[in-house]
């Protein structure tokens, strides 16, 4: 499948602000079933400098620097990426989670992809007792793994409620575990924290997820959004799963980026300097080659 990507953001200022310094992940990943065709990033007011680098972790990342004054501020990412993934595995069978987390564990590998990073905790995925207890009854004594976190995946969005106003981008995991409820987001990281706990590498995918407008309905622009999920290590590579809508990663998943948490994958992060209110407004379309009589949405 072929599909053409917009996002775009908007962040509007009270008052003016007279510098900002920004890091944008907004280019698809190449590999494990991807590969990008075309890519552009356009930003208004234009930056004074930009580099573009890959992080540890192999994230490509676009750093701008504005030093005019302004009181908006735009970026439109716009992509096309083809995406033909093998079917998921057999859910049970496959290493069983023990093997794959000593595996983990004694592996010289240290480069950015290797599993032991995601072993441990991170800034947003702190390893809780409680959600480790959680995740424990899916990992019965030499269950596969992918079968252990497939079944963490099922209970999870079985158990959790998917509500947008009971948690914001810094709500703390812990706080979303108790409550059950969250985004996807509270989702990929509960799950995170479950598999790390039993000693299972998980690592955050950000990307976006295709959807199908209601039939006879027509596709609407800007009506689609940036989705997370989960990567887990099962000893021979990484499979995704998607908690959100419990489901394993197919061609309607599209990656961006993969890091230990949201922290080290976020669209946008940075610095401004100023003073007032901001609002902020993300648009997002994800159109597959099959609709391309909807492109003119894009323009």
């Amino acid at each position: 499948m072929i599909y053409t990507l917009r996002h775009r953001t908007t962040y509007r200022y009270g008052r003016a602000v007279s510098f900002a310094r920004c890091s944008l992940r907004l280019k698809p990943a190449e590999g494990e079933g991807q590969s990008v065709l075309a890519s552009a990033v356009t930003i208004d007011p234009s930056p004074a400098r930009a580099v573009t680098r890959r992080d540890y972790f192999g994230i490509e990342a676009l750093g701008i620097t504005l030093e005019a004054a302004h009181t908006s501020f735009c970026v439109e990412a716009l992509s096309t990426v083809r995406v033909e993934r093998p079917a998921p595995p057999p859910v049970e069978g496959g290493t069983p989670w023990e093997g794959v987390r000593d595996r983990a564990v004694a592996a010289r590998d240290l480069g950015g992809r290797a599993p032991v990073h995601f072993l441990f905790p991170s800034d947003r995925v702190p390893l809780l007792r409680e959600v480790t207890d959680y995740a424990r009854p899916s990992f019965c004594p030499g269950r596969g793994t992918y079968g252990a976190a497939h079944d963490l995946m099922m209970r999870i969005a079985r158990d959790f409620r998917f509500d947008a106003k009971a948690t914001n981008v810094h709500t703390p995991l812990a706080e979303a575990f108790a409550g059950r409820a969250g985004v996807c987001q509270d989702f990929a990281h509960v799950m995170i924290a479950g598999l790390r706990g039993m000693g299972v590498p998980a690592a955050y995918v950000s990307g976006y997820l295709r959807t199908v407008p209601p039939p006879g309905r027509p596709r609407l622009r800007g009506a689609d959004a940036s989705h997370a999920w989960v990567a887990v290590w099962c000893g021979e590579g990484w499979l995704g799963l998607d908690p959100t809508n419990a489901c394993a990663m197919q061609n309607d998943h599209i990656v961006v980026a993969r890091g230990r948490d949201y922290g080290d994958v976020a669209p946008i992060d940075g610095i401004v300097s100023g003073s007032g209110r901001q609002r902020l407004k993300v648009e997002v379309d994800v159109i597959p080659e099959t609709e391309m009589q909807d492109l003119a949405l894009v323009g």
